[in-house]
């Protein structure tokens, strides 16, 4: 029962950060699966299985607002399904001892890549344009599909930020159509691993518990986004992936045996490099609030203002129009 209540945590806090920053779902809840102990395998098929759900309920909420280009979806989702189906096949085959550090280093370059998107850039912006290509949602949907089932996650921090880049789509729109497209490449991803691992390698109770977790965190995350900046957010969870999957690392035997001295100055530069992260998007985004504050103060202030009176309108003495009537003389 403990661990049940656990892991409904770790999807609360999983949703609280996907719902914030539109990524990271299946980063954040592989992560602290690593953590506390399980299977690289069965993590992933977990959480794709609890993704069938929160991704089914967040694409028709996307829906419903208007936030899903379907052109997009058609040509992404196919190609991500595949390579979800084909990572999952690969991360099935795997022993866990090859396939922890495996999957510990992809969610290791997610983590790196999130904590420098958010510290450096903030928010992730786009700009409308032209139509997104085939040619280009085709290679970007297999590369997401792939990286998203052998690393327990990285739909969105693979495809969300590259449809960004492209210059062709509003944020809202990239957003809804990377999360309603997931649905399809978490299906696949499920069946990958329900074929390579059968139904008793996957937990049902976990999944349930993840799913519980998320459906909870919605609306929570509703008012994070309200209320908390996304860049300190981004910061903040970049670090604790990067930190959390340098431990697994470290501890395999990928890199041999680490020396306690080695170990301990790899944290405190983590530490140092994570703090300084989140200092940096504070003082940024205190920046940028400053900035919009001065720009909104002006157009307050001639709100606010009352109008002048109008100066009396000069009397044309040729046509005698004027605020004073003309008076004619008569004979």
């Amino acid at each position: 029962m403990q661990t049940i209540v656990l892991l409904g945590l770790v999807g609360l806090l999983a949703q609280l950060v996907d719902g914030s920053l539109g990524m990271a779902y299946g980063v954040t809840s592989t992560t602290l699966l690593l953590f506390i102990g399980t299977n690289p395998a069965a993590a992933s098929a977990t959480v794709h299985l609890a993704e069938i759900g929160t991704t089914l309920a967040s694409g028709v909420s996307h829906w419903r607002l208007g936030n899903v280009d379907w052109k997009v979806v058609r040509r992404i989702a196919l190609p991500g399904a595949i390579g979800s189906f084909a990572g999952a096949t690969v991360l099935s085959s795997l022993s866990t001892e090859a396939a922890e550090p495996v999957m510990s280093g992809i969610l290791l370059a997610l983590g790196v890549y999130i904590l420098v998107r958010f510290t450096a850039w903030g928010t992730p912006r786009g700009n409308l344009g032209k139509p997104v290509r085939r040619r280009f949602l085709a290679p970007l949907g297999l590369l997401g599909g792939f990286v998203d089932a052998t690393g327990g996650g990285g739909w969105g921090p693979v495809g969300t930020p590259a449809l960004l880049a492209s210059g062709r789509m509003e944020p809202r729109k990239v957003i809804g159509s990377i999360d309603t497209s997931e649905f399809i490449v978490a299906l696949a991803a499920s069946l990958g691993f329900l074929i390579g691992l059968g139904s008793a390698g996957i937990n049902f109770a976990w999944a349930a518990a993840l799913l519980v977790g998320g459906v909870i965190a919605a609306p929570i995350a509703a008012w994070i986004v309200r209320h908390f900046p996304p860049r300190v957010l981004g910061s903040a969870v970049g670090g604790l992936i990067v930190l959390t999957n340098t431990r697994t690392i470290i501890r395999s035997d990928l890199l041999g045996e680490v020396p306690g001295g080695v170990q301990i100055a790899v944290y405190v530069v983590l530490y140092l490099v994570w703090a300084a992260a989140i200092a940096w998007s504070v003082r940024a985004h205190l920046a940028d609030r400053r900035l919009h504050a001065e720009a909104a103060a002006p157009a307050a202030g001639t709100e606010g203002a009352e109008a002048p009176e109008p100066a009396p309108a000069a009397t044309d003495t040729a046509t005698g129009t004027g605020d004073s009537p003309r008076i004619e003389a008569r004979d």
